[in-house]
Formats: C-alpha cells, sequence, structure tokens
C-alpha cells in the first residue's frame, strides 16, 4: 500500500491504502534519512551509485554518460527490449513476451465454483471464488516440478465502489457512497484472505486446475489458531474466546512468504481500518492502539459484527497484525497465526536458511517512521523431515534494526527482560512485548524509516534488499543517513550485508542501493546509473522479487500520472558490477492500478504478477479526469465488456517461443 502524491480518494477504503496520515510513532529514535544525510556528508569512500555524484565534479558528463552506457550494455545481468513509460487503461509487457490473465476476481477455484455474476453476488459464491485486490504471489512447486505448483495469493482489501452496482451516486458534482448491506459485507469478508490453487503449464502457459484436491479458500471468516508466546494472554481473550488461542479470520495480507518446508505465510497490515468504536481514555489497551492507529473505520463490519467494535470487544485488535502460517497440504488444517513474529503492520515475511540451519525471515512495518524487523528462529530447518519444521515459527529471536551513520547495521533483540523491555515500562511477558511490538522497538532505539515495505534476502550474493516506499511526512530536521531525503515522494532501497554472509548475525553493513525519482529533476535527488533511459527510472518501489539467477526486481505503488507521469509497473534492476543502479522497464499495469506480487518460478521461465485495485482512481488522467467507480470506471480492464465490473487480477508472463525471462 502507498502514500499516493496523486490525487486523493474519495472512497475510504482507497484512502485506507494511502494511508496519507503522519504516521503514529511518537518517539524521537532518529530517522533514517537523518542517519543517511550524516553519512553521506562524513564518509570519504566512494562506493555504488554515489561514486557518481562525486566523480562528476572532476570528469565531463558527456564521458560520464558515454561510460556508463557502454559499461550497461555489456555488464547488465538483463537481456530484453525496454517497454515505454506510460499512461492508459491496459498492462503492456516487453516487446517479445506475453502476459496472459490467469485468474481474475471472481473466477472460480474449485469444481464446483460458479460462474462470476457481478450483479448478482453472494457471499457463498464468493467463498469458492477468486478474492479481491490480490497481492502477493507464492509458487510452491508439485514434486520439484517448475511447470506443476500450487498457486498461493494474498486478498488483501476491498474497493466496494468498485466491487457493487448502484453503490455510488454523482450529486452536484460529489461523489456519494451509499452504506453496505449486511450481504455486501459478507462479500466482502469473503473477498479478503488468500487463495491456494493448483497450476499446471500447458502448452506453454499456465492453467488453474480446479479439481485439485489442495484448492482452498480463506477468508475473514476461516477459524484460525493463535499460536507462540503470546497464545492464552489475557489480552487476547474475548467473550468469544476465553482461552486466547482461537480467532476467526485474517485481513489485510499484504505480502507474504513461502518457508523453506513448503508452508505458506500471510502478513496482515493495515489491521486498523476494520475496527470503529472507542475506548475510555484511561482503558489498558488505549495507547497501544493509538500506536496501531486503532480504530480508524474505513469499513462498515462493526455495525454486523461487533467483534469489530472495540467498545464491545476491546482485546479484539490485538488477535490481528500477526504473521499466519497455512500448511497448504492439508486444505483443512488450521491456519496458525504465529505470535512470536511480533504484531505490526506487516508487510512481508521472506525467509532464509542461514548456514547454521536456523530460518531468518524479514519484516517491513509499513508505516511512515517506523521500523525493520527479522526473526530467527530457534529451531533448525530439516531439509528431509518436513513434519520436523511445522511449528519452528513459535521459538525464536525477535529482532528490530539500528541503521548507523558510519553504515553499519544492529540487530536488537526484543527479549522480555532485556534492557528497557521490563515491567517497569509495561511489559510484563514476552507476550506483551510481542503485542505491543511497535512501542518495544520505540524504547530500543530502532530507526524510524521512509515506509518499508518488502524486504527480499538474496542467497546468491548474500545481501538484503529493502524496499522503502516513500514518506512525505519527513521533514528537513528528520533527515538522518539510512533516510536521506525530506519530503521523500519517490521512496529508495536499501542493501544489507549482514557480518559474515550469515543471515542470522546481529551485525552488518548497509547501503543505498538506489535513490529513486526521476533523475532529470535536479531537486528529486535519484541516484539511478546514468545508463538508465527515461523510461527505465521508477517511484515509490514496493514489493520485490530475486529470480533463480539472483537478479532484483522490483514493483511500485504510487506512480500516476500526476506523481510520475507513468503507471505502476515491474522493473528489472541490476545490483552487480558496473551496471549497478541500472533499471529497465518490464510490464505496466493499467490506470489506477498498483503492481503487486512479483514471482518468478523456479525455472526463471514464467513470471507472475498481481495487478491490484486497477480503475481505482483515473481524475488526475487526461484520458478520464472524474471519480471512477462500477457503472463508470477509469478501465474496464481485464474484460473490457460493458457488463463486466474492473477486476483485479493475477497475469502469467512468458517468453514467446519458450524460453527464461530477461536472458
Amino acid at each position: 500500500m502507498n502514500d499516493h502524491p496523486q490525487a486523493s480518494s474519495p472512497f475510504r477504503t482507497s484512502q485506507l491504502e494511502e494511508n496519507d496520515g503522519p504516521g503514529h510513532n511518537p518517539t524521537e529514535n532518529p530517522t533514517m534519512g537523518e542517519i543517511i544525510s550524516s553519512r553521506f556528508s562524513r564518509r570519504g569512500l566512494l562506493k555504488g551509485s554515489l561514486a557518481v555524484a562525486a566523480i562528476s565534479a572532476t570528469v565531463s558528463p558527456i564521458a560520464l554518460i558515454l561510460a556508463d552506457e557502454a559499461r550497461a550494455e555489456s555488464a547488465s545481468a538483463f537481456n530484453f527490449d525496454e517497454l515505454e513509460a506510460g499512461v492508459d487503461d491496459k498492462h503492456h509487457v516487453a516487446p517479445g513476451y506475453d502476459a496472459d490473465v490467469l485468474l481474475r476476481w471472481g473466477d472460480p477455484v474449485f469444481a464446483d465454483g460458479p460462474e462470476f455474476d457481478p450483479a448478482n453476488q453472494t457471499a457463498d459464491a464468493q467463498a469458492k471464488q477468486f478474492g479481491y485486490n490480490n497481492d502477493y504471489v507464492g509458487f510452491i512447486p508439485v514434486d520439484g516440478s517448475a511447470e506443476h505448483g500450487l498457486l498461493v495469493v494474498n486478498h488483501e482489501y476491498t474497493n466496494p465502489h468498485l466491487m457493487f452496482p448502484g453503490l455510488v451516486k454523482i450529486v452536484d458534482g460529489k461523489v456519494e457512497q451509499a452504506p453496505l448491506s449486511k450481504e455486501q459485507v459478507d462479500i466482502e469478508m469473503a473477498a479478503h484472505g488468500g487463495t491456494v490453487v493448483e497450476i499446471r503449464k500447458v502448452d506453454g502457459k499456465f492453467q488453474p486446475v480446479l479439481d485439485g484436491k489442495l484448492n482452498r479458500r480463506i477468508t475473514a471468516s476461516t477459524e484460525m489458531q493463535l499460536t507462540g508466546p503470546a497464545a492464552g494472554s489475557d489480552r487476547l481473550k474475548t467473550s468469544a474466546d476465553a482461552t486466547g488461542t482461537r480467532v476467526i479470520g485474517t485481513v489485510n495480507n499484504c505480502a507474504g512468504g513461502v518457508t523453506p518446508w513448503g508452508t505458506y505465510v500471510m502478513a496482515e497490515e493495515n489491521i486498523h481500518g476494520y475496527f470503529s468504536g472507542e475506548l475510555p481514555a484511561d482503558h489498558p489497551e488505549a495507547a497501544n492502539y493509538e500506536r496501531m492507529g486503532v480504530p480508524e473505520g474505513a469499513y462498515e463490519w462493526a455495525k454486523f459484527y461487533d467483534r469489530f467494535d472495540i467498545g464491545k470487544e476491546p482485546n479484539e485488535p490485538n488477535r490481528f497484525g500477526w504473521i499466519v502460517e497455512v500448511d497448504v497440504n492439508d486444505p483443512t488444517s488450521m491456519p496458525k497465526k504465529r505470535t512470536a513474529l511480533g504484531r505490526f503492520k506487516h508487510e512481508g515475511a521472506e525467509s532464509i536458511v542461514a548456514p547454521d540451519g536456523r530460518v531468518v525471515f524479514y519484516l517491513g512495518d509499513d508505516e511512515r517512521f517506523d521500523y525493520v524487523y527479522k526473526f530467527v528462529t530457534a529451531g533448525r530447518f530439516d531439509p528431509d523431515n518436513r513434519s520436523a519444521n511445522m511449528d519452528l515459527l513459535d521459538e525464536g529471536t525477535l529482532y528490530t534494526a539500528k541503521f548507523s551513520e558510519d553504515g553499519s547495521i544492529e540487530w536488537m533483540p526484543l527479549v522480555h527482560g532485556e534492557g528497557p523491555l521490563t515491567a517497569e515500562n509495561g511489559f510484563a511477558s514476552q507476550a506483551d512485548v510481542l503485542i505491543e511490538t511497535r512501542r518495544a522497538a520505540d524504547l530500543l532505539g530502532a530507526t524510524k524509516m521512509d515506509r518499508p515495505e518488502d524486504i527480499q534476502p538474496n542467497a546468491s550474493n548474500g545481501k538484503v534488499y529493502v524496499m522503502l516506499t516513500n514518506n512525505t511526512k519527513r521533514s528537513a530536521e528528520q533527515v538522518d543517513a539510512a533516510n536521506p531525503r525530506e519530503k521523500n515522494a519517490f521512496g529508495h532501497i536499501i542493501e544489507i550485508a549482514e557480518d559474515g554472509g550469515d543471515f542470522a548475525a546481529t551485525k552488518g553493513k548497509w547501503e543505498v542501493l538506489l535513490k529513486c525519482g526521476d533523475p532529470s529533476v535536479a531537486e528529486v535527488g535519484a541516484s539511478f546509473s546514468t545508463a538508465t533511459t527515461a523510461n527505465g527510472w521508477f517511484g515509490m518501489p514496493d514489493n520485490c522479487a530475486i529470480d533463480s539467477a539472483g537478479r532484483l526486481w522490483v514493483s511500485t505503488d504510487g506512480q500516476g500520472p500526476k506523481a510520475t507521469g507513468r503507471t505502476d509497473g515491474l522493473w528489472a534492476v541490476d545490483t552487480e558490477g558496473e551496471a549497478r543502479a541500472t533499471s529497465k522497464l518490464f510490464f505496466r499495469v493499467p490506470i489506477g492500478a498498483e503492481m503487486c506480487g512479483p514471482l518468478f518460478t523456479p525455472d526463471d521461465q514464467t513470471a507472475f504478477v498481481a495487478v491490484q485495485h486497477p480503475g481505482d482512481g483515473g481524475e488526475d488522467w487526461d484520458g478520464f479526469g472524474r471519480a471512477s467507480y462500477y457503472e463508470d470506471p477509469s478501465t474496464r480492464w481485464p474484460d473490457f465488456k460493458p457488463d463486466m465490473p474492473v477486476r483485479p487480477s493475477v497475469l502469467a508472463i512468458t517468453r514467446q517461443g519458450g524460453g527464461k525471462i530477461a536472458v
């Protein structure tokens, strides 16, 4: 999700996604911008893209351009003809490639699933159909095959103004959205969660296997188990669950991951938008909820379900904001909310096995001025015994990151009884530390970041890539070494090298790989290689992927006609050698959409991308210029039929004639 610099949406669920507030971190902890600023001004070494700015003071700009072009042509890890950036109502992919729609909102994912009928939607039908706003995409091979596997997809949130006919009216030039009925709320709840669906390549193209025995829909009404150190805490108990170990549903699943043992993890992000009501100012959870932005009330669920009214169920929000693990091999299994990984606005949970066999998960807290985390399991991964790995996420150490001006990073453990995490500061147990992870990290002095989203470890080069989407609320006084720009509208990417190449290490080094935005505008301060073309630069990095060749692909969220003059998309980014910081556009989405996923099959012959909330916007696009809603959308992608609404979809990109992508 993003704080879009373009025109704000008139619809509440879209405003929740934009998250355009100042953030909820009240601490005086140093910001990443302050740290980066100090580091850049003090250090003398020239590394990566920083060298370009320094060397250009003594070398001819033309010579630099020619040299960079020559280096990029000879050293880039990517080989494809770049796509032209722009804005329209369709998707586009680089020449020589096909981008085929694999699954759309409303498509059946079971053999007995009903066909999509947008004028006659029901919750029961939606529970057997592909959900809304597909975000994270993962692929779990069947018997090691790159052409047959389980596709796992998160469904982050819903846009009722694009989903339901008759909901929106324009009165005196202003948008009016009618209240939702209980049936519409139930449809929304069924459209949340995730999908597990078998897919198989046939004649070079993937297609869903609707009679797959492992196919499954997870929704906001699916029963789940709370496990780990916080399970059973009094702060997780409700009138419906006296044990504090059972919870109904999962919401706002943004990015996620697939574990080394083949389970699917879903990251609960903007949970604050689902809760309404109020607590007394002196309630024990009041400060905790204020730190999480609860309640925000973007959704109308509390009108029909008391558990979303904090005045009636004050502990319910503590049961959301976790990492959820799903055993895809058993479609009847109960998903587990793994509390050991902390509670905050989780963006993702990408993992890697450390040299000693422990498993490391990297986690971003997607809000302005919040933190980067990682979790290291106590137990070790056993590649020969899947069952031995199934509860690895219940024991381990959660760390938060402190970035220093000298380019070092320290991972600080969030462990009850250590440092300030004591009863004197309101933490009676490890359960309290995990329920209030943000406050615990505040006290440890973690570095306040420019909206940390996807974080990807790279087994090929031992580095970790942190997507920092943007932060237009950062003042000049809050600039630091790791967040180098005030009013950072375009974001940046940080590269971490853990000590000794050990992802479980508690210390390491960091570097800025890219400061994003249009490099032709001096005040933006972008740092792309000069070999990057006018189509190749991007802003607002959000999700990312590492393919099997170790190459970095970055998707964006928040670009648009006003912000960048281009839609969101997928860019190939060089991270090694002389081509470092060179970027090329590979795929772009239609108006109003953000680019999610992405994901490559193990053979690098298919890239899955998720096009989320297409048509949610268009006010600032000359091709439309007004509010977009069900009856009058800015695009009718992907069907382009007058009786079909705009539909979030997952696409499969393949090379025409077959073969690996971008080689």
